[in-house]
């Protein structure tokens, strides 16, 4: 017997609603994001990975959790710092050729390893002294400049790295230690959007990449820049500023909660069928995910950088009780309080932009320097272990080069008595979770001219960072986006624990 026939389908397909409607109110709600993003961060459910990368989580065991990346703009002279030389102060105011070492400038690391942008001669003859003592710290011996009595205490939980070197000899390679690319090649993201794209939140209420500083300087966006990931893996800026910790982020003044919910309730349902609409669309999704998180940042934000809950105790130990320290200090401790709440990576920008540019008067600049930092990185580096916090994140204190052994002689500066630019040799370090304690890593001459042990050029700090995050930089690889070698770089694994 035939069946019965069935009446002509009136509608959608199968008697259902549409697909686009259905994607709309159920697939794309917001709630089921929540639940999803939820069961993924437990481990019960995992989203299949986009074509070309694995899915945000670690690809091994991490060691860290998080990240506090310190920057010093302008470029630490290494040599009245971290690195001291001796001999400099033995052959002070002589030529190379005087010395009883060779002439650096005859040595081809030195023109492979400066890639003028700005093209001026940048060779000096002079032997400059150094401008400041050094003396032992710790158990470890480590030889500290005397600028940073409080940071050389610290000593036996610190991994100076001495060899590192940029190419760029110009201020642009403050945006190459960020993002590991020479200016004059194609930009690439920073470390900071490669540890939000590779791991994914462990907060939903705060933004995973975080900027802490001022600047004047519109270029110093380069250092939080996502490029082509995308807008929604880029730093956020936020203030210290009580009344605004959160720019742009507070509900226009007579706005009622409940209103403002509604608000964002009729938006969110408009987002998700545009977001249905125009799935590739990277700068709609990322518009749309940043609405969501300023909500959710409205209440959480002012929380986290709400530094009057720290007690007197800890608002001395980073200096702000101090004039000298306290914008400094409060920096870092609202990078603390965010790592502690789950931020994965936070960019504190620790001076001005170039404020260690020191061409003249090197002792005072440097010096003065000094004093305002020592003290709240010492403050970061002791709070972080006292909370047990250092089990779990990573500190870097880094700048984009290190200074020259000779005398700053251009016309411009009449009278030298600074250093130039020196992409080729200069010190960071490392301090926390997973990194040896007390140890010192690669040398330079005996001038400090150039690295004469392990070598490390600046995409081996980010290497370093990752391996301790438990990622593995060549899976997150972008389709049609193509990576050179030294772009991955390679972990620094003598100075891991």
């Amino acid at each position: 017997m035939s069946a019965r026939p069935r009446p002509p389908i009136a509608g959608p397909p199968c008697g259902r609603i549409g697909r686009r409607s259905f994607l709309a109110d159920v697939g794309f709600g917001f709630t089921g994001l929540a639940l999803g993003s939820m069961l993924n961060q437990e481990g019960i459910a995992r989203a299949e990975a986009p074509a070309g990368r694995s899915a945000p989580g670690p690809h091994f065991a991490p060691k860290a959790k998080n990240i506090i990346w310190v920057f010093l703009s302008g470029g630490v002279s290494h040599m009245e710092t971290w690195d001291p030389k001796p001999a400099l102060n033995r052959y002070a105011g002589k030529s190379y050729e005087e010395t009883p070492y060779p002439n650096p400038f005859e040595d081809p690391l030195f023109r492979e390893r400066s890639r003028a942008v700005v093209g001026e001669d940048r060779t000096h003859s002079e032997i400059f002294p150094l401008q400041v003592g050094f003396r032992r710290h710790g158990e470890s011996g480590i030889a500290v400049s005397d600028w940073w009595p409080e940071l050389g205490s610290c000593v036996d939980d610190i991994a100076f790295v001495r060899s590192m070197y940029s190419t760029d000899n110009d201020h642009a390679a403050e945006f190459q230690f960020h993002h590991g690319r020479h200016k004059l090649d194609p930009k690439e993201p920073c470390i900071g959007s490669w540890i939000h794209y590779g791991l994914g939140t462990l907060n939903e209420n705060l933004p995973q990449f975080v900027f802490l500083g001022k600047y004047s300087d519109m270029r110093v966006r380069e250092n939080f820049n996502p490029h082509y990931l995308g807008p929604q893996h880029g730093g956020v800026e936020l203030s210290l500023d009580p009344g605004a910790p959160l720019p742009f982020g507070s509900p226009a003044e007579g706005i009622l909660a409940d209103e403002q919910r509604e608000q964002f309730a009729f938006i969110r349902d408009l987002n998700a069928l545009s977001g249905v609409e125009y799935p590739e669309d990277e700068q709609l999704l990322a518009r749309i995910k940043a609405y969501e998180l300023a909500y959710r940042m409205q209440a959480s934000v002012p929380e986290a950088l709400d530094l009057g809950a720290e007690d007197p105790e800890t608002e001395r130990l980073y200096g702000i009780d101090r004039e000298q320290n306290a914008i400094y200090g409060r920096r870092l401790l609202a990078a603390r309080r965010l790592v502690e709440r789950g931020t994965r990576f936070v960019l504190v920008y620790l001076s001005d932009y170039g404020e260690w540019d020191s061409h003249t008067q090197l002792r005072d600049l440097h010096a003065r320097s000094c004093a305002r930092v020592d003290r709240p990185l010492a403050g970061l580096l002791r709070d972080l272990k006292r909370r047990g916090l250092d089990e779990e994140t990573v500190v870097v204190c880094c700048t984009e080069f290190g200074r020259t052994p000779g005398l700053e002689v251009r016309d411009a500066y009449a009278k030298p008595n600074g250093r130039d630019h020196h992409p080729h040799a200069f010190t960071i370090w490392f301090a926390g979770a997973g990194i040896q304690k007390g140890i010192v890593h690669g040398a330079t001459d005996e001038l400090g001219f150039h690295v004469t042990e392990h070598p490390h050029y600046v995409t081996d700090v980010h290497a370093t960072l990752l391996h301790l995050m438990g990622l593995d930089s060549r899976k997150l690889e972008i389709p049609g986006r193509k990576r050179l070698d030294i772009d991955h770089g390679k972990p620094i694994r003598e100075i891991l624990a």
